[in-house]
């Protein structure tokens, strides 16, 4: 014990010391709340109320059970990846960078890879792994853990914190409390919003909550005929009446409703209002070759298969599944042979591979969302400590600020930064 943090009490009656460490609760033990705890917890009695059987169950799930920790880019870098409030993140990151997280991770034993994009994940591709490293760390320093419990209530009193009410009545008095209770997406890992909740009642403007990195909805049935197509090496653009708002080169997939895939989340951040006519996704089915290019390789396909139907004559060119839609969608009857196919058929095919276009209908619900958008708005909170300007002792971290990003790790990487930046 910090002998810094005792005074000794030598009276008679008295002969024990009086701790002088304050006393933290934080709320939630996921990726934020963990990282917050295990750093408060050197100077200061730490407790994380955790309503789940077990900690850090959303990054379980993450990166599809692999964990993108973070991004191995610069902070200035990293805030072109962050759509909504990037400036109030600009302390943070300096304070803890991706890569004070690479180094937090790998000195303790976790190693690291990285991937396109500069993705980090853990080499052993297990989330799990990741979730051991801060669960160890929160032990080792000494947190205490209540799962399986809820907060129904911060006290506050003047405008101070003074503690919390659990949802069994139990109260719990403290000199701090950190929220880091998560967003409102895949609630079935504990994030049900009820942090925006807490933070309103103390006073908190919460921006309107919207699914942030989030599959798309599309009109029509053509994407019924795809669905469980992969695609990589594709590009896709996102239209906004004929303006481009994103054009990235990567992998998607169709699903029963529409497209999902790290190419798809990433442009759904773009989106700020839903409207089915003015939103739509553009693919470009071979980015690596212009049109001059494309229309070479066609001719050199059909000549190879001169006397084949041209349905047949497409399978060096795209996926088997895809075959069938743009055979229909060309015009060109799928019984004709290749040597009979025209220039102008052959330029509509070529149209239609490079600008395979959809209509947007909406994004998914924000249960289905990676990352939750809206929160605690940014101008409440010191972006130094993440301490509430409303109430004294209130600090608020990770999905439930108003600020989100990009897929690649950045999501994870503002989690980590906004809990070590309290500054309790």
């Amino acid at each position: 014990m910090d002998s810094k943090k005792i005074y000794y009490v030598c009276s008679p009656a008295n002969k024990g010391y009086i701790d002088l460490k304050k006393n933290i609760i934080v709320i939630g033990a996921g990726a934020s709340g963990m990282m917050a705890a295990g750093h408060a917890a050197v100077d200061n009695n730490v407790t994380i109320i955790e309503k789940n059987s077990k900690v850090g169950r959303k990054i379980m799930i993450s990166g599809k059970g692999r964990c993108n920790l973070t991004n191995n880019c610069d902070v200035s870098e990293f805030l072109s990846n962050v759509p909504t409030n990037p400036q109030f993140l600009y302390s943070a990151l300096n304070n803890f960078s991706p890569s004070d997280t690479i180094n937090f991770f790998e000195k303790r034993g976790l190693p690291l890879k990285t991937e396109r994009g500069n993705r980090i994940f853990p080499k052993s591709d297990k989330a799990s792994d990741v979730v051991d490293v801060l669960y160890n760390f929160i032990v080792n320093a000494g947190v205490k853990i209540i799962k399986n419990s809820r907060v129904n209530e911060i006290i506050i009193k003047n405008e101070c914190v003074k503690g919390v009410i659990l949802s069994n009545g139990k109260t719990l008095y403290a000199d701090s409390v950190i929220l880091a209770a998560g967003g409102a997406s895949y609630p079935l890992t504990g994030s049900e919003g009820d942090g925006y909740v807490l933070a309103e009642k103390a006073g908190h403007i919460i921006i309107p909550l919207r699914p942030a990195l989030a599959p798309l909805e599309l009109e029509g049935d053509i994407h019924e005929k795809l669905q469980g197509l992969s695609l990589k090496n594709v590009k896709l653009s996102l239209i906004n009446e004929n303006k481009i708002l994103y054009n990235e080169l990567g992998e998607m997939i169709f699903t029963h409703f529409g497209v999902s895939g790290p190419l798809v989340l990433a442009a759904s951040s773009n989106f700020r209002e839903i409207s089915p006519e003015k939103y739509t996704i553009n693919l470009d089915l071979k980015p690596g070759l212009d049109e001059n290019q494309l229309d070479k390789r066609l001719l050199r396909d059909f000549t190879k298969n001169t006397n084949k139907d041209f349905i047949n004559s497409l399978s060096a060119l795209i996926p088997q599944k895809l075959i069938p839609v743009i055979v229909q969608l060309s015009g060109i009857n799928e019984r004709q042979k290749t040597h009979q196919i025209t220039a102008e058929q052959r330029k509509k095919l070529l149209s239609l591979l490079k600008n395979f276009c959809f209509k947007v209908k909406k994004l998914r619900p924000i249960e289905e969302a990676i990352v939750t958008g809206g929160g605690v708005k940014t101008s409440e909170i010191n972006p130094k400590t993440m301490e509430s300007k409303l109430v004294k002792g209130l600090y608020l971290t990770g999905e439930i600020i108003d600020v989100d990003g990009l897929t690649g790790g950045f999501n994870m990487q503002i989690a980590f930064s906004t809990g070590i930046a309290c500054g309790v």
